[in-house]
């Protein structure tokens, strides 16, 4: 219809021309309105037979158009009425870890505010978290680029390694220019620069079992070390702390992810491996090689399982581990159970349930 079309131009010369917001839909609804008074007041006319159809048809698409236009304004009224501040402009350090979003962090975390399991609060959560990543190379590359960038409030990342030219094949955070690094300074300055809302912190060393007292401020550690001995040590100071441990491990082709967390009557590490594999059952990435996107899926898994535990949204992989195939193009979880007499977890150890 000719007044459909000229209803399209409108918009679209508004949007070409930078009208003030409201402009090009104000001529719009001033034309429906005239269509709408011609049709029921003089149906005959050719201004009439222009527009074409019937008055209640015309009254009807324009009700739903109101609809909607008015469902998303409210949208964002209460998105902005519900995490407006008093200076939209501030540095991120002045804000408060508990304090309303500005309008920036509103607009960088848009996404994750209009999906129903996260929204504001979910956000809100991941601002406060306090999260320590274990490793920032293969696995802990992803993982510290996904939740600087999904805006976890306070990072810390625990690296002994340099970072090497043979790492830029898998471990995606660092560059060419940071060659000889520490991998935990690398990795706090890639973080920052890709959301300077987020505080991070950089230990340049192993995490050990003296460490009770850093994981317990903590609200999740996640693991992406690559000796069985580093994952035993972590697991058992996480068991202590009670704080919930995501874990992953790759190798060739393959990859895995689960959640050790016996306070919430899941299994830790010790209740699956007790005792570290055989001499070559389990070759390191150095000697048995590994495909550089795989530390990438099963990082990002590793950062969507945090997200999900934070924000309590979803089924986290508690008590299942998921197993990916990346040759074969193929997924598989596998249900894991608590053990009662697991030297870490288990009766004197840790409380059931």
């Amino acid at each position: 219809m000719p007044i459909l079309l000229l209803m399209a131009a409108v918009l679209v010369a508004g949007a070409a021309f930078g009208w003030p917001r409201g402009r090009g839909g104000g001529v719009v609804a001033l034309l429906w309105g005239a269509v709408v008074a011609v049709l029921a007041l003089a149906p005959g006319s050719a201004f009439a037979r222009m527009a074409g159809g019937d008055a209640r048809l015309w009254l009807l698409g324009g009700g739903v158009v109101l609809l909607v236009v008015g469902y998303r304004a409210v949208l964002r009224h209460l998105h902005r009425k519900a995490n407006r501040v008093s200076e939209p402009n501030s540095e991120p350090s002045s804000v408060s870890p508990s304090g309303p979003l500005s309008d920036a962090e509103l607009d960088r975390y848009a996404r994750h505010i209009v999906l129903r399991e996260l929204g504001g609060p979910g956000q809100a959560a991941l601002r406060r978290a306090r999260v320590l990543i274990v490793g920032a190379g293969g696995l802990g590359a992803p993982v510290c680029l996904y939740l600087a960038a999904a805006g976890v409030g306070r990072i810390t990342v625990a690296d002994d390694d340099r970072v090497s030219i043979s790492n830029l094949q898998r471990q995606v955070i660092f560059r060419a220019s940071d060659d000889g690094r520490p991998k935990a300074g690398a990795a706090h300055d890639a973080m920052l620069a890709l959301n300077p809302h987020v505080t991070v912190t950089a230990l340049e060393r192993r995490i050990s079992q003296a460490d009770a007292g850093l994981i317990s401020d903590h609200d999740l550690v996640i693991d992406g070390t690559d000796s069985f001995a580093a994952r035993q040590t972590i697991n058992g100071v996480c068991v202590a702390a009670g704080v919930p441990l995501i874990a992953g491990a790759i190798a060739q082709w393959e990859g895995q992810v689960t959640v050790w967390d016996p306070k919430r009557d899941a299994p830790c590490m010790a209740c699956i491996f007790p005792q570290a594999p055989a001499p070559g059952l389990a070759p390191a990435c150095a000697e048995a090689g590994v495909v550089g996107p795989l530390p990438g899926v099963i990082g990002s898994m590793m950062a969507l399982e945090a997200i999900k535990i934070i924000a309590g949204a979803g089924q986290p992989l508690r008590g299942r581990m998921m197993i990916f195939d990346g040759l074969w193009g193929e997924n598989r979880v596998v249900k894991l159970a608590r053990r009662a007499d697991c030297p870490v977890c288990g009766s004197g150890h840790f409380p059931q349930g």
